[in-house]
This record gives C-alpha cells, structure tokens and sequence, in this order.
C-alpha cells in the first residue's frame, strides 16, 4: 500500500514563478526540475543537521548534502558561530583581510603538497585557473581529462566535450583529450598522439572505484616525463575521503589541486593550491615568465566565508568527521545491500561508491540504466521522508536517521518490483527525470524514459 502522497502545492506556485525568471528554475543544474520526479520537493525552506523541511513543511532526512558541499551537517553550530562573528566585522574591503592570510596558513598546513593557495567561491573557477596555469607554465594548449568523471567546470574547456555544448567553438572543443580511469594504456596512448602538446592532466583521485595498481602514481610519472602538469580535482574527495585529502590518503602528490564543496560547509569557499613554482606565475614578484590573471574575483576572499572554512577545518582537525562519515556510510551500505538482496534485485539496484560518497545505480528490465527506475525509486523514497538524489551522509547523520533510511529504501523497493513486473509507468507519476548532459530538451509533459545509456 503506498504511503499517502506529499503536499507540493507551495512547491508548485512557486516553480512557476521560478521558471519565469530564472533559466531552468535554478541555478544549478543539478537541483533543476528534470533531475527529480513529479512528486518531490521543489524547493527546501530550512534545513538543521541531517534533515530539511521543504516549503510546504515536508520533513526529510537528506542524502544530498548540498550536493556534496555540506560535511558536517546543516546550519552547523560552531561554524555559523564563526560566520556571525566575521560578518559583525564587515564581510568584503578595499585591501585585504586578516582571515585571507590565517586561512591560507590554516590550509596550506592541511595540505602538505601545496606551498601556496588562492581562495574563489566555486569548483568551476578552481579548476579553470588551474588550467590556464598548466598552459601558462608549459606553452602548450591541449588539456587532457579523465573521461570517466563528469564534470570538472562550466567553462568551456571543458563543457565543450559535453552533448550540452552549444554555443562553444569547435576550435575550443579540439583543445580537450580524453583518457580513461584506471586504464594507463589510455593515457600513454593519448600522450603517444599528442607528443610535446598536452600541458595538464586533470582528474579525480577517485569516484566510484578506488585507483589500481598505482594509477595516481603512474599517471603523475608520465606527466613528469612528458612535461606536463597533474592536476587534481579534490572538489569531493577533499574534506570527505581524509581531511587533508585523498593525495594524501593515496600517498601521491600533484602539481596542482583543487578543493571546494565540504570546504566550508556549505559557504561559498573553493581554492586552488600547487607548488610555488606555478602558483607564483599569478603574483607580483616573478620577472622571467609573462604574468597569468589567476582568480581575481570580488567575492573571493569574504570574511564570512572564510571564517566558516577556519571552522570547518578545525572541526575536522580536531573530531572524527572523517571516521564518523565512514562507519554511517558502511551501515547505510551494508543495510541497503542486505535489503536489495532480501528483494532479490541485486542485478537492478546497486550501492556505488566510497562509504563517505555513495551513490546508487537503477537498473531496468533489460538490465541498462533507466532514468524511469531512477526517478520511481527517489519517488517512493521521498514519499516516506528521505531524500536522496545521492546517498552521501554527513557528520549528522546518526544512527536513527540511517535506520529509517533503509526501512524507506526497502517499502520502495516492494514497488520498485511491482515495476519490473509489471511497468514503471504503471507507478511512476508524471514523466522521468533526465541526465544534465543532453543535446535538447524533451517536450513538456513527456513521460516517455530517458534513453538506457542514460546515467543513473
């Protein structure tokens, strides 16, 4: 028997008046519309620790965490302690600040391998500047990226490798390669074709597969020998597989990296840090190379921000965040899995992913991904309080709260079997959600399933 269906209707005046100012309803692409189903919160009003209340007054343990960017929990105590403190002070000035240079020596004391660090507000801009280092210090153009990781910035160096790249030259498309995790034949063969032409490599450390037989350490090898950078997209990783990252868990050292997200908890802090050999090219002091404009924003450097990445980082210096995200996280797992098995649906819903970043794959009939069973199983999850478009726990997350998670994850798949049987359209309400990366949008009101290479 279903549970009885939310009530969306602030949720929904209000998406009309979204959809009418903003593109897409939001502003990240990962929280629009299309990415969830018809029955689900379209917009969160509050949020404390490891639960949010929509604007309806529908509670859920959350799973998302800000995409990722919250690690301790929602409206955190000690750091909205730190932020209010900040903000009495004044939160952006004509000269820097105080904080720029204690949460520079804070962080550059967390990451052995970086000597020198530049504080922005996003991942995007991180990782852009990173890149314009790379070609700035070789003299070469071509960027080489890991095919398997999905997404690293909105610029067009990399959007441009995407189906979502109108409006980007060809010229600007040629100018990114592409490799594959874990597979070094492909990133030997891709330095082979392009010889004395690629100035970076740019990856995760990991996603959804731990490094084998010492790929980190290979991949940096070959660029040493080739010449060029290895970059390290920490976005993830950082500040949730180890608290100085997982360079450090691995034991393996990049020229640049890249940290954001769980950062600051949920504030708008990202960096990018590297030796000082390349981040100098972005100061004041060197004469022997041209100068390189390296995240200069207006916005970079608030106090308050800062101040809740101080926070975040003494927390995490000084607590088990990393341990206690890694126990919740195998519970989760290791419960999810027993009921997956106990449905007998192991060949149709998976639990991916490092214990601290799970994520999970649906699966239909034909064995493919679906979009359709994605958007059933978030359905019937939402409708008994969780939400989870990942399955990434937090600091907050405790006991009870991965408890209720697996008795909701186990009701939807009762109906999740129901549809193998007999139709996900026979359970699903309204259209299935869609992947960002697409050429075209579909017509509204199309319930017609996403294609089964879709990702999920």
């Amino acid at each position: 028997m279903h549970p009885p269906i939310l009530d969306f209707r602030v949720s929904e005046a209000l998406r009309a008046r979204a959809h009418r100012v903003i593109p897409g309803g939001c502003h990240t692409y990962a929280k629009g519309d299309d990415q969830y189903p018809l029955l689900a919160p379209g917009f969160i009003d509050h949020g404390l620790g490891s639960h949010v209340w929509d604007v309806d007054g529908n509670e859920f343990i959350e799973y998302g965490m800000g995409n990722r960017a919250v690690g301790l929990g929602h409206a955190y105590p000690p750091v909205l302690q730190a932020v209010r403190e900040a903000l009495g002070a004044g939160a952006n000035f004509t000269r820097p600040s105080r904080i720029e240079v204690e949460c520079a020596e804070t962080f550059l004391d967390l990451i052995p391998s970086a000597e020198m660090v530049k504080f922005c507000k996003d991942g995007s801009d991180a990782t852009s500047g990173a890149v314009r280092l790379a070609r700035a210090y070789t003299g070469r153009e071509l960027i080489a990226i890991c095919a398997d990781h999905p997404f690293f910035s909105t610029d067009d160096w990399f959007i441009a490798t995407t189906p979502m790249n109108a409006g980007i030259p060809e010229a600007v498309r040629e100018r990114t390669v592409s490799f594959r995790y874990n597979d070094i034949e492909s990133v030997q063969a891709l330095f082979a074709r392009h010889r004395g032409q690629i100035a970076a490599v740019i990856l995760e450390p990991a996603r959804t597969e731990e490094p084998r037989e010492n790929f980190l350490h290979k991949v940096r090898n070959i660029c040493r020998e080739e010449g060029a950078l290895f970059i390290l997209d920490e976005m993830i990783t950082g500040f949730r597989w180890h608290a100085r990252g997982a360079q450090h868990l691995y034991g393996v050292e990049p020229d640049l990296s890249c940290f954001g997200k769980a950062f600051a908890n949920g504030f708008s802090v990202s960096a990018l840090a590297g030796k000082r050999e390349f981040m100098r090219l972005g100061g004041l002091d060197h004469t022997d190379r041209p100068r390189v404009f390296l995240l200069s924003t207006t916005h970079g450097a608030e106090t308050h921000a800062l101040a809740a990445a101080m926070a975040t980082m003494r927390i995490y210096g000084g607590e088990p965040v990393i341990e206690h995200l890694h126990r919740q996280g195998r519970a989760l797992k290791e419960g999810l899995e027993n009921v997956i098995r106990l449905h007998r649906l192991e060949a149709f819903v998976k639990i991916v992913g490092r214990p601290c970043c799970l994520m999970y794959a649906t699966l239909g009939p034909d064995g493919r991904p679906s979009q359709a069973f994605r958007s059933l199983l978030l359905q019937e999850t939402i409708r008994r309080g969780v939400l989870m478009p990942s399955l990434v726990v937090s600091y907050s997350h405790d006991d009870e709260d991965i408890t209720r998670t697996i008795g909701a994850f186990e009701a939807a798949l009762v109906i999740y079997a129901r549809a193998l049987e007999d139709g996900v359209e026979r359970h699903l309400v309204g259209r299935p959600s869609q992947i960002v990366y697409r050429r075209f949008n579909q017509p509204h009101g199309s319930a017609r399933a996403a294609p089964a290479d879709a990702a999920s």
